[in-house]
């Protein structure tokens, strides 16, 4: 047996959502019925035509390497859909597709972040940014997104955290944990910065097809140099377990980013690629179906839960989350969690899942059917007014 490990592991997070369905899971075969409120997944099934095209792909022997970017036509795809969305020229030489937006994140801060340097990070936020930036021994800034903006961040905060020094700042729009979304204002003072002080700007936007109120801007309206872009199939087209995302990146990164996509997975899976081409290119009837079912489950989930005595919620404007603040419960935001799985068998997630800025509050998926949303916030409610 060898004597040690290797250290730099220590620096490497997980998810919560993983961690927490491991608990469930065991739970479950406890017997006990547990209301899953915790994974952020579409509870849809992959579109038929998007099947389809893998099965045909699959018959046509498209099972082989392919680029370690991604096949040339799916680059092609996304850079169309770009124009046709957002009315943005993209170059296909500058998409890159990924096992996963999680291992763009990865690739991006990789190729980016040496040792110490300065990278602006919200929080609470979704957990890879931070694992990442832990395990390259960045130098975190951490930007609060607080309740009382809706959950956007500040600009004079923001201000006061970036230096000369800074390299890049991450953001998420619509956001996970808390649905919020950036204001247009607010992207165009942050490209105004990164224009004046040199750094570069990651925004990830997984979630820009699910929102309800307003339309979406991408970042790459705004402002298309020193600018990543992280994006995917999974959330979008219920595609979770398919891995394909895709960047889009500037010259400079892409010989680094080729470089590890071949040492980490040599390439993303063939004809999954392709069927990705006909989620882009094909119908999207189910996009809109699926969107308008969580709009219902959002406001549903909203009213109820701003019924209960020592809760609180703002409205989602995106993605399928509900940040509920529980600070009148008294309990710190773990001990809720833990209370609420193992005396009431329903499974969230604490805020403190996404960092020390989530303290305060729980997230809720509603990304389950409304009858399981109905059973979970009837158990959340009892067991609130348990709370003496």
């Amino acid at each position: 047996m060898i004597k040690e490990l290797a250290k730099s592991l220590d620096n490497l997070g997980t998810e919560g959502a993983f961690e927490v369905l491991a608990k469930v899971k065991e739970l479950e075969r406890q017997g006990k019925k547990i209301i899953h409120l915790q994974i952020g997944e579409p509870d849809f099934d992959t579109p038929d035509n998007i099947k389809e095209a893998a099965y045909k792909a699959l018959k046509e022997g498209k099972t082989h390497y392919s680029q370690p970017l991604g096949i040339y036509e799916l680059r092609t795809s996304i850079a169309n859909y770009y124009k046709k969305m957002y009315n943005v020229d993209v170059n296909p030489d500058n998409v890159v597709i990924g096992v996963g937006g999680k291992s763009l994140i990865l690739i991006s801060i990789m190729s980016i972040i040496n040792e110490g340097d300065e990278v602006i990070c919200p929080n609470p936020a979704y957990p890879a940014y931070e694992s990442v930036l832990k395990f390259v021994k960045a130098n975190i800034k951490y930007l609060p997104l607080k309740e009382e903006n809706n959950f956007s961040f500040d600009l004079d905060e923001l201000k006061s955290l970036i230096t000369d020094k800074t390299k890049l700042v991450i953001i998420n729009n619509p956001q996970n944990p808390t649905g919020g979304i950036i204001p247009y204002n607010d992207l165009k003072e942050l490209a105004n910065l990164s224009e004046k002080y040199g750094f570069i700007v990651l925004s990830d936007e997984i979630y820009d097809r699910i929102v309800y109120d307003e339309k979406f801007v991408s970042y790459l309206n705004i402002k298309q140099n020193d600018t990543i872009i992280i994006n995917g199939f999974s959330k979008t087209y219920a595609m979770t377990g398919w891995r394909l995302g895709w960047a889009i990146i500037p010259n400079y990164l892409l010989s680094n980013f080729q470089k590890l996509a071949i040492n980490l997975y040599s390439c993303p899976p063939t004809f999954s690629q392709y069927a990705a081409i006909e989620a882009l290119e094909g119908p999207q009837d189910s996009v809109d179906a699926m969107v308008n079912e969580f709009k219902k489950r959002r406001d549903y989930i909203f009213n109820r839960i701003n019924n209960i005595n020592k809760l609180s919620m703002i409205k989602p404007k995106g993605a399928f989350y509900a940040f509920i603040n529980i600070k009148q419960t008294n309990l710190k935001s773990n001990e809720f969690f833990n209370r609420l799985l193992n005396e009431y068998n329903v499974a969230v997630l604490s805020g403190t899942a996404f960092g020390k800025y989530g303290e305060g509050y729980i997230r809720i998926s509603y990304a389950t059917s409304l009858e399981n949303l109905k059973e979970g916030i009837d158990r959340i409610e009892k067991f609130v007014s348990s709370i003496t």
